[in-house]
This record gives structure tokens, sequence and C-alpha cells, in this order.
């Protein structure tokens, strides 16, 4: 299986490494070695280290725990975590064998502030940020003890709001993500370049005329754990232009894979779909509760609705059948307005599938085209 991730031109450093150097300074304060304003933080499986700058750090509680203070910078002007405030609190347990917690050499804790996972109440936090606090704090944590740190955001909550994280049943704050240690802009030209790339380096290695585009990191992780065996290219907001790319690039079906959020947007001829740039989820959604012919009171109750996840809720309330009909008929009118915008750049008979998952990531439903591939994601 091919997994091809865009990249951007270099904008700032990802939320995970500015909770690493604010641990790794807690983590020195706690042992007594001399505080930094910054600290150098190593990516994993990379020979080379980034200068995180660093706020403060204080003994606290008996100085037996120690707190390290920093404010990230992303680079992103739209983005949530931009000069986002970051407490960490570190603190040493001694390892009791007859504990099988403690064998873990790092309890990382998610304080106020941090998502969790609604159904197991972890904390949601990505491989890569979990590995560059292992990289960065292993060689500091004394023989004969294992490492607690609580991390904390004071505004995370608040701003969680302002995200789709409840609709992948993440609450009460903001995960630790980020699968490189750079951010990147996903509405910027240049990833739309990248992608192109991208796509031209996977169709001359054994190409077989299928691909994958899944949008967003949530669509990325659940189609590589449903293990499908085609080609993947996560792409950013510039899903439109990249279809007619892979048309000219003689690519046989394009399988479009993604949460109802984000892809409804392709039904009302929006493609380019950030959020800065077009939204009218809820509008597209009326106009097709119109076409299949809801009574008027489900139309006007759905108008008032703020998130298509309330308004599937709603609809599955009232009743369950009537909602599938109504997104199987968004999941149509998605291929079908994909095929006629690529058609305004260039004659294609180019397959276009759409296959969407909710908010629990679980894949519900698929286009006349998507319903021969939805086997592959399950």
């Amino acid at each position: 299986m091919y997994i091809f991730q865009l990249l951007d031109l270099k904008k700032g450093f990802s939320l995970p490494l500015w909770v690493a150097g604010a641990a790794r300074s807690a983590l020195k304060k706690l042992v007594g070695l001399p505080f930094e304003n910054y600290e150098l933080i190593k990516i994993p499986k990379e020979k080379k280290e980034i200068k995180i700058e660093i706020h403060s750090v204080g003994l606290l509680q008996d100085d037996s725990h120690a707190l390290g203070i920093t404010f990230a910078k992303s680079g992103l002007d739209l983005d949530l975590t931009q000069n986002l405030e970051i407490w960490t609190i570190a603190s040493l347990e001694k390892i009791s064998f007859k504990n099988p917690v403690q064998i873990i050499p790092i309890n990382i804790i998610a304080g106020s502030g941090v998502g969790i996972k609604e159904d197991t109440s972890e904390i949601c936090i990505s491989n890569f940020a979990r590995e560059v606090l292992y990289e960065n704090l292993l060689d500091i944590i004394p023989e004969g003890f294992n490492l607690k740190l609580e991390i904390i955001f004071p505004n995370g909550e608040f701003l969680a709001e302002r995200t789709s994280n409840k609709s992948f049943g993440i609450v009460n704050g903001l995960s630790v993500i980020g699968t490189s240690a750079e951010t990147f802009s996903s509405a910027s030209p240049n990833q739309l370049e990248e992608a192109k790339n991208n796509l031209a380096k996977l169709v001359q290695n054994d190409f077989k005329g299928e691909i994958v585009f899944v949008i967003g990191e949530n669509g990325l992780n659940l189609a590589k754990t449903s293990n499908v065996n085609l080609p993947i290219i996560k792409i950013g907001n510039w899903i439109g232009p990249l279809l007619v790319d892979a048309a000219i690039k003689k690519v046989k079906t394009v399988i479009l894979f993604g949460y109802h959020g984000k892809l409804i947007k392709l039904a009302g001829g929006i493609f380019h779909t950030h959020n800065h740039l077009a939204d009218g989820r809820i509008e597209i959604l009326v106009y097709l509760a119109v076409q299949e012919k809801l009574p008027l009171e489900i139309i006007v109750k759905l108008s008032k609705l703020n998130t298509l996840e309330d308004a599937l809720l709603m609809l599955e309330r009232l009743n369950k059948s009537l909602a599938d009909k109504l997104f199987n008929n968004l999941s149509n009118t998605i291929e079908k307005r994909s095929f006629n915008y690529v058609n305004r750049y260039v004659k294609t008979n180019m397959e276009i599938a759409s296959i969407i998952f909710d908010r629990k990531r679980k894949i519900r439903w698929a286009g006349i085209y998507g319903k021969k591939y939805i086997s592959n994601f399950q």
C-alpha cells in the first residue's frame, strides 16, 4: 500500500514540539538542572534538533513537582494553536514492580483543556507526539523512577468548541496531535503543487489505475487501520484541481474517502473546502432535503441547526431510513458534481467514487461508484 502525505512550505513547528519543550524544561528543573529559555528538541528518526522557546519554569508542592510553560508558535495565521499557552507538570514516581502501570516509563495524563477520547477517557495524543516526548525525556529521568507528565492547555476547552473534535468523539479540549515537526498550511497553493508531484510519482509505480484521496488526518488514520489495499494520498483542501489533475494523468478511478462534514461541500459545488473560504454545509443539506421531498417541518428544523452531525442525529431520531436515504443521496450527488466539475476542464470518463464515515468513524454511506469499493474499507 502506497501512502503519500502532502507537505507545504514550512511555517512553524507543530504542537508536539512545544509540549515536549515545556515538559523537558520542567523535568530538568525537577532533577536540579539549570533553567534555560529554550530547549533543543530532537525529532525521532531525523538527525536534527529544533530550538523551542520556553517561557518559564518553577517548582511546586514542596519541590516534588515542576511546572514548565511555553506558548506554541505554529506560524499559521488561522491556526487555533498559534500562541496557545501550554503547561506541563512533571513529577517522579519510584518504580514498584508490583504495580503494572509503572512499567510505562512516562505516564502522560490529560489535564485541563486537553482532549480525551469519549469512549475510553484516554488522552488524545498522536503517535508522533508520544515519540517526541519519549525521545526528549527518557535520558533525563533518574534511574529507578518513572515520569508522571500532566499536560494542560488553560484555554483548550474554549478553543475546542471551534473545532470538529466532538464530531470524532474527542471531548474536554484540544488534542495533542501532529504527524511532523513542521506545520503546513492546508490552503496554500504550494500544497496543490506538492499533491500533483506526489500523484505524478505514484502513477509511475506499477499503478493499476485506482487511487484513494483521503480527506484529513482522520480519513488517513481510518483508511490505514482498515488495511485498504489501494494507493492512498492524504489531500488538503484543493480537491477539485487535484481531481482534474488525476484525470489529466489518466487515472481510471478516484475514491473520495472522508468525513461527511467535509465531503458535503462537493455536493454543493465547493471544490476548495477550507472552512475559511467557504462553508454552506447546512444549506447544502437543506437543498438535498428539498430534492428528496422531505416534509417541510423537517426542512425548517434542519435549516436552524449549526452542524451536519446535529442534523444527522435529528433525522435519525425522527426516521432512520429517511436519514440514510438523504445521506445516500448526498453520496451520489458528490460523485455527480465532482464528475461534472472535472469535465468542465478536461473531457474524461474517470470514475469518481465517494465513501463517507460519521462522527464515530463508522463507514456509513457510499455513492453508486463508491458501493463497488466500500468492501475495501471494512
